[in-house]
């Protein structure tokens, strides 16, 4: 044998090293951009977390918080307290504003003395008389006289109508400003429309005769007007003044002073020491420059009701945790709720309950489910505590508001649900406002009954969450039982072309329709949800109709000419085709889910069992299996066990109730020992019920009665 040898020019040594260092650092990237992407999912979750718990915290206040929870009309349960520091005892607001409307009720009233208006007046009525008097001496007898009842009338001032309403009370005293001169006069003293006609008629010698008498009164009457007007610049001014001046301390507590003792009644002098003390605490917080330890609680404490959140939903609900955007989307409906509440309390805390909270727990059953919604608006309600006054209050009337949410709130696209629903959650806001109410104050006399008109908005706001549902499902891609009801409307093209084209698929899938849909009101499930999954499960169908039995019209079946291999691989491929289907159309996850999952990972056991006998050759059970996922939930488990019900049923050569028990049974066995249930949410004693629904069904589908021994 002859070997040939071929000679490889050499290679440089720093080149190789350079190629192999270049070799190396490549492969050491790939691998680290391989495990971000195997891991960009829990990433993703990271950082959405952390960014969650820091925005969450910008919304925290930055003062301290006080560390005693206090009610009035309670007693104290802590031990006795003593002041800690010097601090002044604040007014409460409604004592602030008692004072604020009574300086304003009794404010000075500044009124402007118009030297100007007598000068013209009197010009005027000099021009007039020159007009029409043609005797000098009887044009200086008039004016004379109109000259004296003017300067009567404008010895104090003439106060014209609109200025007059100024002040309640004519005895009242007001203040004149005649330019740098300032005068405190009684009101009455002041002359006013409705009495200037007398006062002239009185200030006329009684001599007089009637025609001087009109004359003079015509005239008078024509170019008298009022020279004193309201100030209201300067009154406003002087009442600010006086409001700025208003104390808004009633006392002083020394460091060491005994504030209350365990078991006294919060009440009167000490509930306001304590408001006060509270209010100095989170000053003195801010003060002693311990900002960032503050912030710092803050974030354990956001940090740790977010993280229980996340666990729930790992370990409750996996489907939901894998799905990132559904994770984003529970997070974006907390950051709202908070930005909502948080902008009220600082520019308008009065109107806190008009925030509609309920809309958190009606979004979230909508879309996944009751338990979720609820653990969710009860974390969102505690953390909330740190941000608004009263919090014990606002938690509790939250909570209950949540609860009642959550058991009343059902089936939205039954448009009357929800409005007695928002009425009952009003109802149930206003009486417990009514219970603490009466609870602090010890009567119903101090109800605030603005509030009840707040739980009103509070409720006629909660309608926005259908707006919202809409918006998430274009936005987050979920759905909603109002979209459910829209998908199970058999006009709808897909269905139709099911119809038209597999017609004995589109009455199978009515029939499990019906079956799973009263199996899943039996056992509490999403009725809406199955029923819409079970019209559309076999809709892969319609690209072979004639290779499933409940098409062939004709009696003739393909698979008779076909080995049992290939026969089983274009029954199992329903189920891609079926997906892809619903892909194109844009059939939502939640549907499609029924078609991957509707026959779990079982046998096409016809065209097993014919292989196996006709075939020497060992069978790959694969390759009459379906390629699953089996079930994940109760309304997928039901639609599986009501399609197989459905579909073996028809095989029944002679149905009597002992047979449909006995299929049914036989069924549901076959199925748990196969494991299809494993993965699904779903118990013994309820797929009990789900057999029990449908051996009735099916019993009446076929006018079935039970036989009794003779």
């Amino acid at each position: 044998m002859i070997c040939k040898f071929e000679l490889i020019p050499p290679i440089k040594s720093n080149s190789l090293r350079n190629c192999l260092f270049l070799d190396t650092n490549f492969r050491e990237m790939k691998k680290i951009i391989e495990k971000l992407y195997q891991h960009n999912s829990l990433a993703y979750k990271i950082v959405l977390f952390v960014a969650t718990t820091f925005l969450l915290v910008y919304f925290f206040p930055k003062g301290g918080t006080f560390k005693y929870e206090f009610q009035k009309g309670k007693p104290w349960q802590y031990e006795d307290l003593l002041a800690p520091f010097d601090f002044a005892i604040q007014k409460s607001a409604a004592v602030i504003a008692a004072e604020e409307k009574s300086l304003e009720k009794n404010s000075l009233r500044y009124f402007s003395y118009d030297t100007q208006v007598v000068a013209n007046v009197k010009e005027d009525m000099s021009e007039r008389l020159k007009a029409v008097a043609t005797d000098s001496l009887y044009y200086r007898a008039l004016f004379d006289q109109a000259s004296a009842i003017v300067t009567e009338i404008y010895k104090v001032g003439f106060v014209g109508a609109g200025s007059a309403t100024r002040v309640e009370d004519p005895r009242k005293e007001v203040v004149l400003r005649k330019g740098t001169q300032i005068e405190m006069l009684p009101f009455e003293r002041f002359v006013f429309s409705k009495d200037l006609f007398h006062l002239i008629q009185s200030k006329i010698p009684l001599e007089t005769s009637d025609l001087f008498q009109s004359a003079l009164i015509n005239l008078l009457t024509e170019v008298i007007r009022p020279n004193v007007s309201f100030d209201a610049n300067f009154t406003e001014k002087a009442l600010q003044d006086a409001i700025r001046s208003i104390s808004y301390t009633t006392g002083k507590v020394s460091k060491n002073q005994s504030i209350i003792s365990r078991g006294l009644i919060v009440e009167g002098e000490n509930y306001e020491v304590l408001n006060s003390l509270r209010a100095e605490y989170s000053s003195q917080t801010r003060s002693q420059n311990s900002m960032y330890w503050i912030v710092f609680g803050h974030t354990l404490l956001v940090a740790l009701a977010l993280l229980m959140l996340m666990l729930f939903l790992r370990k409750e609900r996996p489907e939901i945790f894998e799905d990132n955007s559904k994770v984003a989307f529970i997070f974006f409906n907390i950051l709202l709720l908070f930005f909502l509440v948080a902008m009220t309390v600082k520019y308008q805390v009065d109107y806190l309950y008009v925030v509609p909270m309920s809309v958190l727990p009606i979004v979230l059953k909508a879309f996944f489910d009751a338990r979720l919604g609820l653990f969710t608006h009860v974390l969102t309600v505690l953390l909330l505590g740190f941000v608004v006054p009263n919090s014990f209050e606002f938690v509790f009337l939250q909570i209950i508001a949540g609860i009642v949410t959550i058991l009343t709130v059902s089936e939205l696209y039954k448009r009357e649900n929800l409005f007695i629903s928002v009425g009952q959650i009003t109802l149930i806001y206003m009486l417990t406002y009514f219970a603490f109410s009466v609870l602090q104050e010890g009567n119903a006399a101090q109800l605030k009954w603005n509030y009840f008109g707040h739980f009103a908005l509070n409720g006629v706001l909660s309608f926005l969450s259908l707006f919202l549902i809409w918006v998430y499902e274009k936005v987050f891609g979920l759905v909603s039982d109002v979209t459910l009801l829209e998908l199970s409307n058999t006009n709808s093209k897909l269905l139709r072309d099911l119809n038209e084209k597999a017609p004995g698929t589109f009455q199978h899938s009515m029939q499990v329709a019906n079956l799973a849909e009263a199996a899943a009101n039996e056992i509490g499930a999403n009725s809406m949800l199955v029923r819409t999954g079970a019209l559309y499960h076999d809709i892969g169908k319609m690209m072979n109709p004639v290779y499933f039995t409940e098409n062939q019209s004709t009696g003739v079946n393909p698979h008779n000419d076909l080995p049992p291999k290939e026969s089983a691989q274009i029954i199992i491929h329903h189920v891609q085709k079926g997906i892809e289907l619903a892909k194109e159309y844009g059939l939502p996850d939640r549907i499609i889910d029924f078609i991957r999952t509707h026959h779990g990972s079982s046998l096409v056991y016809y065209f097993y069992q014919k292989e196996k006998e006709g075939s020497l050759e060992v069978i790959e059970k694969a390759d009459f299996q379906y390629p699953g996922p089996i079930p994940f939930s109760k309304e997928t488990a039901i639609l599986m066990l009501s399609d197989a019900a459905e579909a073996a049923s028809k095989s029944l050569k002679d149905p009597t109730a002992q047979t449909i028990d006995q299929l049914i049974d036989g069924i549901a066995s076959k199925q748990m020992e196969a494991g299809q249930y494993r993965n699904a949410d779903i118990t013994l004693k309820e797929i009990e019920r789900i057999k029990k629904v449908l051996k009735k069904k099916l019993k009446n589908i076929y006018h079935l009665r039970v036989e009794y021994p003779e």
